[in-house]
């Protein structure tokens, strides 16, 4: 089956900020999300500068601004029930 990329990444990206968290890291605060899901729309979402390189020993990745505003929109966009999906959805929420 030939699959829609484009649309996969968008739901790769929703689910990212579906299980970020906030920390401080230094004198910046950060959302963070564990890398568990498929490494190809990991690295295409790298390319795209919505997270950090997903490369590396390290388990999660870093949303950048840009990516959790954009995944923050997308969430409420395929999950949410409400009229105004992009000022309901937080992180984790379910």
């Amino acid at each position: 089956m030939e699959i829609d990329r484009e649309k996969f990444d968008e739901i790769v990206l929703a689910l990212l900020f579906h299980n970020s968290w906030k920390e401080k890291i230094g004198p910046v605060t950060v959302f963070q999300s564990w890398k568990s899901l498929g490494r190809d729309a990991l690295d295409r979402l790298s390319e795209k500068d919505l997270i950090s390189n997903p490369k590396g020993k390290a388990k999660s990745v870093v949303l950048t601004d840009e990516g959790y505003e954009l995944a923050r929109e997308l969430f409420g966009k395929h999950f949410s029930k409400h009229t105004n999906p992009k000022s309901q959805a937080e992180p984790g929420d379910e």
